[in-house]
C-alpha cells in the first residue's frame, strides 16, 4: 500500500482554531437574537405592512381591495370631520398633559418630607390610578349628572345654579369634564414616580445650594430640575402618548359630542372601520397617528436631550 510522506520540516495544516471559534460566537449570537427578531417580524414589521397596503387601497369590509393609492390620504385631509378630530386630539393632548404635568410636579414638591399625614396622602392621590379607565370615567359620568352627581348638588348648595348644570353641554364643558377626571385618575401615578426621583437627590447638593445663599425657586430651577430631567421626560412621553390615544372615557363620557366635537382620533378610527365599514380609511388614521405618535415623542427626546447639553 503507497504511503504518503511529507518533506521534512513540514508540519500537517491545521485548521485555525480562531476562524471557528468566532463562528461559533457568531452562531450563538444570532440564535440568541433570533426569537426576539422574529418575532418583531411578525408582531409588528407583517402587521404594519399589511395596515400600509390597507390604507393605499378602496378596503370594504365584503368585496375585494382595489389599490387606489394615496387616495385615502387626500380624502381624510379634505374631510371636515377628520380634520376636526385630528385638531381637537391635538388641543386635547396639550390641555392634558399639562395640566397633570403641573399639578403632579406641585404635588410631589409638597409631599417630599417628613410633615405628619404625608404618607396617607400620597396613597390617596396614588388610588384613582389602580381603577379602571371605564370604570373611572363612569363613575364621573354619575358624579356630573344633574340630579345626583355631586358636582351639580355642591354648585346648586353654594348658590352658583339653581337649574341644570349640563356638564357635557357645551364643547368646551364636555371637553374640561373629561380633563378633570384624566387629571384625577392619572396625577398619582406621576406623583409617586416624582417623589422616587425626588428622594433620589443627594441631600448634600440641596445644602451646598443652601449654604451658597441660593433660596427655594434657585434650588428648584438649579439643582432640582436637573436631576428631574429624565423622569420629566419619560413622563412627558408617556402622558402624550396616553392622551393622543385617548378612546375610552370620550366614548363613555361624551360619546363623541355634542354635535361630534369631542371625537378623538382614536374614535374616528373606529367609527370608520366598524361603523362605515371604511377599513382602507381607517388604516390611513391608523398611518397618520402612527406618524403622529413618533413624530411628536421624537420632539420631545431631541428637545430634553438638548435641554440637558
Amino acid at each position: 500500500m503507497a504511503t504518503t510522506t511529507l518533506p521534512a520540516g513540514t508540519a500537517p495544516a491545521l485548521r485555525p482554531r480562531g476562524r471557528t471559534a468566532a463562528s461559533r460566537e457568531q452562531l450563538a449570537g444570532w440564535a440568541f437574537i433570533a426569537p426576539t427578531a422574529a418575532t418583531i417580524l411578525v408582531l409588528f414589521v407583517l402587521p404594519l405592512g399589511i395596515v400600509v397596503f390597507m390604507s393605499l387601497s378602496d378596503w370594504p369590509l365584503l368585496g375585494s381591495p382595489t389599490v387606489i393609492g394615496i387616495g385615502n390620504y387626500i380624502d381624510i385631509f379634505t374631510d371636515p370631520g377628520y380634520i376636526g378630530a385630528i385638531l381637537f386630539t391635538l388641543g386635547y393632548t396639550a390641555l392634558a398633559t399639562a395640566s397633570i404635568f403641573v399639578l403632579a410636579l406641585v404635588l410631589a414638591a409638597f409631599l417630599n418630607s417628613t410633615r405628619r399625614g404625608a404618607k396617607f396622602y400620597r396613597i390617596a392621590i396614588f388610588a384613582p390610578y389602580v381603577v379602571g379607565l371605564s370604570t373611572a370615567s363612569l363613575m364621573w359620568v354619575v358624579n356630573y349628572n344633574d340630579q345626583v352627581g355631586i358636582f351639580a348638588q355642591a354648585l346648586r348648595w353654594l348658590g352658583i345654579v339653581d337649574g341644570p348644570v349640563g356638564f357635557f353641554d357645551t364643547p368646551l364643558s364636555a371637553t374640561l369634564a373629561v380633563t378633570f377626571m384624566i387629571v384625577w385618575k392619572f396625577v398619582g401615578f406621576q406623583v409617586v414616580i416624582l417623589l422616587v426621583a425626588l428622594q433620589s437627590i443627594p441631600s448634600s447638593v440641596n445644602e451646598a445650594a443652601l449654604m451658597d445663599g441660593a433660596n427655594a425657586w434657585q434650588r428648584f430651577l438649579f439643582v432640582t430640575l436637573p436631576f428631574l430631567r429624565p423622569t420629566l421626560a419619560l413622563l412627558l412621553v408617556l402622558s402624550v402618548t396616553g392622551s393622543l390615544l385617548a378612546f375610552d372615557q370620550f366614548t363613555v363620557m361624551t360619546q363623541g359630542g355634542p354635535d361630534n366635537s369631542t371625537v378623538t382620533m382614536v374614535m374616528s378610527i373606529y367609527n370608520t372601520a366598524f361603523t362605515s365599514f371604511d377599513l382602507g380609511k381607517a388604516a390611513a388614521l391608523s398611518i397618520i397617528m402612527l406618524i403622529a405618535l413618533v413624530v411628536i415623542n421624537g420632539v420631545q427626546l431631541r428637545l430634553v436631550k438638548g435641554s440637558e447639553k
